[in-house]
């Protein structure tokens, strides 16, 4: 293998755009491309035309352009098999297979995930007809959480303070099609009171790094209110998640999950994104598993990394990671992110985007959604832009 690397990034959000810029600041790294990219990463790298859940497509792009290592961003290509496909081809990827995958494509395969390898989690019980999960409800201590298995963008968990919030929430996804099939099966659970934590963990095979854990801001509004969005904002690293709470997700967690593993056949190769509640004796339980990086988290994890974050994707990638030689900055970062007006309901495209002509040092803004029309940089989805700062401590 060339020391310098091509790289094909699979994409087109903030998290992206997050690892285009790590990549291109890589010594490894000779050309980047994205694929299909967003109005600010079409500004700094070839960006072609692809649908991300196609398997042979997105093969026969990363051949056309002689990738050495394709990065799969979001969790759809992962769940189609993408990274199955490229890797068959012999294409190095960043991104587990279908396997490990289906612990996000399904909230219902994953707490039985949970279930088989003790993991701690919430009480749970998984639905398909109406009338059996309204019949739940009534046996059920409240609040609860109701949330659509499949993929739903971050936004298909609905806390219930009462039964008639509930009720509406089972009906919307089974009866109404809220979330497409992804709500056709649905989790009821136990709501988990304290305080979230996020914590990614780059895994490789047997070997893994835990990054900083990090803190996102899931509802719409000041003061955690409204509904929950994909993520208004992150910080890193969470001082709430202390090395002695660390010990205990380390051991209870982690540990479990990567034996789990290797017990069902688990090739992992990617990041595994941890959703942990800490109560309030700080005692950790996991309220799901994502296969890929948090947007906007790893948009403030990514700075953090001293060792070259394209040397730690490429190793996971290629089984070769030495986690003992990782080193992270003992520095804080936080990202705050702009979003269309509307967001996470109805909200407006094709709005003009002035950007200034220059940032405070350590100061960066990266580009989600956004498209080029002509020359002019437009809003073209829900959230636009994350405003990210690194400085000695998360004060400053």
């Amino acid at each position: 293998m060339n020391d310098k690397l091509t790289v094909l990034i699979i994409g087109s959000g903030g998290r992206e755009h997050a690892l285009l810029r790590a990549c291109q600041k890589s010594p490894l790294c000779s050309a980047v491309h994205a694929a299909p990219g967003n109005g600010g990463m079409q500004t700094e790298a070839p960006c072609h035309p692809l649908d991300i859940e196609d398997p042979v497509a997105t093969v026969a792009l990363a051949r056309s352009i002689n990738a050495d290592l394709v990065i799969i961003g979001p969790e759809a290509p992962l769940a189609a098999g993408v990274a199955d496909a490229l890797r068959e081809a012999g294409i190095s990827t960043y991104g587990p297979g279908r396997a490990g995958a289906v612990l996000e494509a399904s909230k219902a395969a994953c707490k039985a995930f949970f279930d088989r390898h003790g993991i701690p989690t919430a009480k749970w019980e998984t639905f398909t007809d109406l009338d059996t999960a309204l019949a739940h409800l009534d046996s059920v201590d409240f609040p609860v959480v109701v949330k659509a298995s499949g993929l739903a963008a971050g936004k298909g968990v609905i806390i219930c303070g009462d039964r008639p919030v509930a009720e509406e929430a089972v009906r919307s996804m089974l009866l109404d099609n809220a979330f497409g099939t992804s709500g056709h099966q649905i989790v009821i659970e136990e709501f988990l009171d304290g305080q979230e934590v996020s914590l990614m963990v780059m895994v490789s095979g047997d070997n893994h790094v835990c990054l900083p854990p990090s803190q996102d801001h899931k509802r719409i509004g000041d003061g955690d209110t409204g509904p929950n969005t994909g993520g208004m904002g992150a910080f890193a690293p969470a001082l709430i998640a202390d090395e002695a709470v660390m010990r205990i997700v380390r051991t209870t967690i982690i540990e479990p999950t990567l034996a789990g593993f290797r017990a069902e056949g688990i090739d992992y190769r990617g990041t595994l994104f941890i959703g942990i509640m800490l109560d309030r004796r700080g005692q950790p339980k996991v309220l799901e598993f994502n296969v890929r990086f948090g947007d906007p988290e790893c948009q403030v994890l990514l700075p953090l990394c001293e060792t070259d974050p394209l040397a730690l994707i490429r190793d996971c990638a290629n089984g070769t990671l030495q986690p003992d030689e990782v080193r992270i900055r003992q520095d804080a970062a936080l990202i705050v992110v702009l979003a269309a007006k509307g967001y996470p309901g109805p909200y407006t495209k094709g709005d003009h985007i002035q950007l200034p002509a220059c940032l405070p040092p350590s100061v960066e803004i990266i580009h989600a959604g956004t498209r080029l029309d002509g020359e002019s940089l437009v809003s073209a989805g829900g959230r636009v832009l994350g405003v990210v700062a690194i400085a000695p401590s998360l004060a400053e």
